[in-house]
Order: C-alpha cells, then sequence, then structure tokens
C-alpha cells in the first residue's frame, strides 16, 4: 500500500489546450520551502536548476536551446524597491507548480495570467485582470525590453494578439506558467520563441 504523499504524487490535473505553439519539454524543478532566502542567492540557484525550454500542447515545435544571442541586460531599478522584490520572491516561490488551464491557486495550479492575478493580489493585494489581453490593456507605460525592471509584466503573441504573459524578474528572465504538462518556470527572453513573440510589456508597480 502507498503511503498517502505517494497516493498525492500520482494525481493527475486537468489542462487544456496551450496558449502558443510547441510541444511540452517536462523539466521537474524541486519547490523551495518556506525558508527565507536572499533573492540574490535563490535567482542563482533556480537560474541553474531550469532547463530553457518552449512549450505547448501541440503544432510546430518550439526550439529549446535556451537563447542564440542572448543581450546584455541593464539592471533597471524599479520605482517601489519592496513591492517589487516581495512580487519578485513570491513569483519565484511558485516555480514547479503545475500548469492548470483556468487555475489561479498554488492548490489547483495556475495559468499564466491566473499566477500573475495571484502573485500580485497575494503580496501587494492589486487586483488585476485576468485575461492576458486585459493585463496587455492595464493602464501603466509600455517599456522596452531593455528597459524592463523586475515586476514588470512582459507580453507575447502574434499579428498583434497577446497570447501569454509573465513576470520580469531581472537579467532577461521571467517566471511563467506555460502549457498543458509544464510546470511555473524560469525562461529567458532571449530564447529562439520568446524573442520571436516578445509583443511588449508593461509597468505596474
Amino acid at each position: 500500500m502507498l503511503p498517502p504523499r505517494a497516493k498525492t504524487a500520482k494525481l493527475s490535473h486537468v489542462t487544456r489546450a496551450a496558449h502558443y505553439p510547441g510541444k511540452p519539454l517536462p523539466t521537474p524543478v524541486r519547490r523551495l520551502g518556506r525558508r527565507p532566502v536572499r533573492s540574490a542567492q535563490l535567482l542563482a540557484a533556480l537560474f541553474g536548476a531550469v532547463v530553457l525550454a518552449g512549450c505547448g500542447g501541440g503544432g510546430k515545435a518550439v526550439r529549446a536551446d535556451g537563447p542564440a544571442t542572448q543581450r546584455s541586460w541593464a539592471t533597471v531599478a524599479p520605482s517601489d524597491p519592496a513591492a517589487a522584490n516581495s512580487v519578485l520572491m513570491r513569483a519565484i516561490s511558485l516555480v514547479g507548480t503545475p500548469y492548470r488551464y483556468g487555475g489561479n491557486t498554488p492548490d489547483t495550479g495556475f495559468d499564466c495570467s491566473g499566477l500573475i492575478n495571484y502573485v500580485y493580489r497575494d503580496m501587494l493585494d492589486l487586483t488585476l485582470p485576468r485575461t492576458t489581453s486585459g493585463l496587455a490593456a492595464v493602464q501603466g507605460p509600455r517599456i522596452a525590453p531593455e528597459r524592463l525592471a523586475p515586476g514588470d509584466l512582459v507580453f507575447f503573441g502574434q499579428r498583434g494578439n497577446v497570447t501569454h504573459a509573465g513576470i520580469y524578474v531581472g537579467e532577461g528572465r521571467f517566471v511563467h506558467a506555460p502549457s498543458s504538462g509544464g510546470t511555473v518556470r524560469l525562461d529567458h527572453l532571449d530564447g529562439h520563441y520568446w524573442r520571436d513573440h516578445y509583443s511588449g510589456a508593461r509597468r505596474v508597480l
């Protein structure tokens, strides 16, 4: 008879089609505990542990070999460092949470806009629109990639349609909830898929 923990691990979650094309590449990431960790240490550990990979539910595959030509990313201080740091730490602590279409809590899993909504509501009591298109239209300045600051929202899509979003954490990387079969993870804006489909950013802090 399996112990309770093993039984829990076998439970599946409901998923739906991807936000964007590509094959899901499962990248197990060990969930971080509640013990306080300095943000620089946490970022360094996760940057080394997460495999850069495109993901999705079908159609054209996304290359998973990381950045082709990596830009030099300026360090831009957020206007509210304390708020940005709380968002950053909470978002990173959720790396490894399963993707679930319509999910908006750590227990149910997350889709991309659900993750963003949860982090900002949980840490700053800030309610944002629930859809990616609503997030892209939220009041705030559009930000060029080289001027991104931690806590900014980054968007992806094509032909003028925003289909995916994440939270920028610095050094050209962002936290997001990919598609079916994936988990919340860190990816690089210079990855093949993300650079080709980047559609802009918004500053909400």
